[in-house]
């Protein structure tokens, strides 16, 4: 059972910038790597997604302010984020799967991740 822990979250002003990390307890295979957010009684959304060719895919509300990525030295995902605005206030979580719908570049859909971290709240104030 692959587990997955999030860090970095926390109270952030808007216009400033964060860096969350994921570690992986097993990271070998996990081909499909996310991050997704979550608002108080809305629905889990993808932010930002990475396959193990390192493709990526953002979702228009962080395209050109988010950077995805792999630390394979330290069997993490990295998520950077700048230009921080009110709405991006939300529980973000780190999802990983070994399957193989995001080879082609596709992002995937919440319910396609099997592991998930328990979360990092992250709110943004003005």
């Amino acid at each position: 059972q692959v587990q997955l822990m999030e860090s970095g979250g926390g109270s952030l002003q808007a216009g400033g910038s964060m860096r969350l990390s994921c570690r992986a307890s097993y990271y070998s295979y996990l081909n499909c790597m996310a991050w997704f957010r979550q608002v108080p009684g809305g629905e889990r959304e993808g932010v930002a997604f990475i396959n193990n060719n390192n493709n990526t895919q953002y979702e228009s509300f962080v395209k050109g302010r988010a950077i995805i990525s792999r630390d394979d030295a330290n069997n993490a995902l990295l998520l950077e984020m700048n230009n921080l605005q009110t709405q991006d206030t939300a529980v973000y979580y780190c999802a990983a799967d070994h399957g193989t719908f995001c080879s082609d570049g596709g992002t995937g859909m919440a319910f396609e991740y099997r592991y998930w971290g328990q979360g990092t709240t992250v709110t943004v104030s003005s």
